[in-house]
């Protein structure tokens, strides 16, 4: 029912390790930590005491009132940042962001403040996004108060329809016990700004609900925050479009509906539970368990506050309510490669035959991307060996909720070698073998966003490359089956289709190689027909580097559905490496993103970042997000505008870049997805790797590899050269799994 629908809306940050979540990280990367429990109450406390504002609860009450919505860290400017990393300059005023819905007044708006500083705050101003100081009061995300008040308006509509619903179905939603029906709610919200009515698809409650559409949809306008005056605008069911609840009920009645009626109902034999069923034919075992991750001799990373150290990399981390994980500072042998590096924004925009299906368009940081951040399963979503972390959110609730191992570290075998070499004598035997193990280390959260799981990955590798990667699984947006859904998707059982949809994600890489002036450029090969030197007579055709600098930013947007160049270079034109190159990174996409809408189309303004596989823009404070918590629910007037961001042209010469990257796939559901859309296939990110920015490949410092070499012509004496003990030792059995799931005010 509705409560499970509003799990998702619980956040506010701050990520913590060990038994005290209130101490402070102890080094520079604690300006980039993510609010405590105290802080957040803190800042709390401080805005309810402000009569001015005029602050109520967010539970209970009515929409209209003015309420403290979201909590979380506002990360300092980058010049102040900058300053204090790498001059030693005083650490940035700490600041919270804070965002207020005030329904209370005459002309209702969502204003966001920074609140400071921190950990006692004393004052507030309002952030403005542009020139714009407040949103309007129907972009806002949605609530649990407002969730309980459309589950209640949901029970009044669908009484009049209990007949037909418990003919079809078995299942009916109003004064239900252990038949009950439950609900999807489909986003935006309207066709067009100031709107607020929503369809709601409702589905049988099972486990796993989301397969189990009843074949009916409601749309519902509730703009008003009154909810008397609420009304149902349309009803759909199996096809036919109804102006009323009653008009579909008296229809029923007088069998002039064509009836869709379910399978009953046997919880044992659920398609959509992950209960096994079926065999392997090979009879192989799959009752014991399988090949673990294990550290047989301790960790080989670094943890301290949020400051994670591998190898050569070090970096500071926070989790970000509003969009998820972001790093900051990231380093190689002490030398910036990036300021930043985070998740900007998630969407699924759909096709179909119902009117859910038709008008779903998910633009998940609207939904609080990343504070659905629920509990890691020890040897499913992480290995058991991995360290585990904590987060506290502040997203539409009065105190700070803990989510338990939210975040989890880990080193992971590759399962190939970073680099390996046989070299042969061509006569049965080799001068020599060597090899180095290939590891990396993950840094991982999920968010559940009702019916997908996305698992994001940050990983290092230990010769200085970056992988961003973003893993989509859990349920399929499903609707009810008609004949003419085939045209927008593939059956998948009885009366449920599995609706085309694209993933689009939006990554934000601010750029730093060895210093914040940097340049771009693409590399990609060119023919050329040339006489052949040592044969006059002959022609030879082969490639040749064609280099392009990129001037400006018109010149640096690379639009989807054109060829991407295969090597795009970032580089300090001021340093070189020993070998006379420009120190640069390379972004390399993994991807095959397409265009969710033609450019221009209404809901297509709001994710107008969609429109590049990646854009390139100089560095400015007011162009920190590529997107907002308001974006899904009013996409034809956005609040962030990402095309605004290239329209002046701007000059990237030996600028401060941010690069902007889009990854994505489009996404046919079958048979397969069910129970769940599986990982393998369905993963897509990029890589940073270094090109000339080093002399050569930086693993050479790993003491991990393995060199032989045969001492004698037979072979039978070996010189087998290594850094490391010669038995990793035996893997320690860690104890039995464990899992809580819950999360809690504190």
């Amino acid at each position: 029912m509705w409560p499970l629908r509003l799990a998702w809306a619980l956040a506010v940050l701050g990520i913590v390790a060990g038994t005290d979540p209130t101490a402070p990280p102890p080094d520079k990367a604690s300006i980039f930590a993510d609010l405590t429990p105290a802080e957040l109450r803190a800042v709390r406390d401080f805005l309810m005491g402000r009569p001015e504002l005029g602050l109520s609860p967010s539970r209970g009450g009515s929409l209209a009132q003015n309420t403290l919505f979201l909590v979380e860290l506002l990360p300092p400017k980058k010049r102040l940042a900058l300053r204090h990393l790498d001059k030693g300059g005083p650490a940035p005023r700490r600041q919270a962001r804070a965002v207020v819905f005030f329904g209370g007044q005459a002309e209702p708006n969502i204003t966001e403040f920074a609140v400071g500083p921190l950990p006692q705050p004393s004052s507030y101003r309002p952030l403005r996004f542009k020139g714009r100081r407040t949103v309007p009061f129907a972009a806002r995300p949605m609530t649990q108060l407002e969730y309980e008040l459309l589950h209640r308006a949901l029970v009044r509509a669908t009484e009049p329809l209990y007949r037909l619903l418990r003919d079809a179905t078995g299942f009916w939603y109003h004064n239900c016990t252990d038949r009950c029906l439950t609900f999807s709610d489909i986003a935006p919200r309207g066709l067009a700004p100031g709107e607020r009515r929503s369809w709601f698809m409702l589905q049988r409650f099972v486990e796993g609900y989301f397969l189990h559409p009843v074949g009916l949809e409601i749309l519902i306008d509730h703009r008003d925050p009154d909810p008397r005056r609420w009304a149902v605008q349309s009803v759909w069911y199996n096809g036919q479009y109804f102006s009323s609840p009653q008009e579909l009920a008296e229809r029923y009645e007088q069998g002039q509906v064509a009836v869709a009626r379910l399978d009953e109902h046997a919880s044992q034999l659920l398609f959509s539970t992950y209960v096994p069923r079926g065999r392997f034919t090979t009879g192989t075992p799959t009752n014991v368990h399988g090949a673990k991750v294990c550290e047989p001799q301790g960790q080989r990373y670094r943890l301290r506050g949020n400051r994670l150290e591998y190898g050569g990399w070090s970096l500071a981390f926070r989790l970000r309510s509003s969009s998820g994980l972001q790093l900051f500072d990231l380093r190689f042998n002490e030398e910036r490669v990036a300021y930043e590096v985070s998740v900007q924004e998630a969407i699924a925009f759909y096709g179909g035959d119902t009117p859910a299906a038709m008008q779903t368009k998910y633009i998940d940081a609207g939904w609080g991307m990343g504070s659905v951040t629920y509990e890691l399963a020890p040897g499913i979503d992480c290995p058991e060996v991995a360290t585990y972390l904590d987060a506290h959110h502040f997203y539409d609730t009065d105190r700070p909720v803990r989510f338990a191992r939210a975040v989890c570290i880990f080193e992971l075998p590759t399962g190939v070698p970073l680099r390996r070499h046989f070299n042969s004598n061509f006569q049965g035997g080799y001068h020599f073998y060597a090899g180095l193990e290939g590891h990396a280390l993950v840094l991982r959260t999920t968010s559940t966003v009702y019916n997908y799981d996305y698992i994001w990955d940050f990983l290092l590798y230990p010769n200085g490359v970056m992988e961003a990667k973003v893993h989509a699984t859990g349920f399929i947006h499903a609707t009810f089956y008609t004949p003419q859904g085939r045209r927008y998707g593939s059956r998948v059982q009885s009366h449920v289709l599995g609706n085309m949809h694209t993933h689009l994600v939006h990554y934000k890489v601010d750029l730093d190689i060895a210093g914040t002036g940097n340049s771009f450029e693409t590399v990609d090969l060119s023919f050329e027909n040339i006489s052949n030197p040592w044969s006059p007579d002959a022609r030879v055709v082969q490639p040749w580097l064609h280099r392009r600098p990129r001037h400006s930013e018109r010149q640096a947007a690379f639009p989807l559905g054109q060829a991407l160049p295969r090597y795009l270079l970032f580089s300090n034109p001021r340093q070189q490496n020993r070998w006379g190159h420009a120190r640069s990174y390379r972004i390399q996409h993994s991807s095959h993103a397409g265009r969710v809408l033609p450019r221009g189309w209404r809901e297509e303004r709001g994710i107008s970042w969609g429109r590049y596989h990646l854009a390139v823009t100089r560095h400015h404070e007011n162009e920190a997000v590529s997107s907002s918590l308001y974006t899904q629910n009013d996409p034809w007037e956005p609040l962030v505008n990402f095309e605004s961001f290239i329209r002046d042209d701007e000059s990237i010469e030996d600028q401060d870049l941010v690069a902007w990257v889009t990854v994505g796939f489009l996404h046919i559901p079958h048979a397969e997805d069910v129970p769940n859309t599986a990982t393998p296939g369905n993963a897509v990110g990029f890589f940073l790797r270094p090109f000339n920015f080093f002399d050569e490949d930086p693993s050479v410092a790993s003491l991990s590899p393995v060199i032989v070499r045969p001492l004698d012509q037979s072979f039978s004496r070996l010189e087998v050269q290594r850094w490391t003990p010669d038995t990793p030792g035996p893997c320690v059995a860690p104890g039995p799994f464990t899992y809580n799931g819950t999360y809690w005010p504190e």
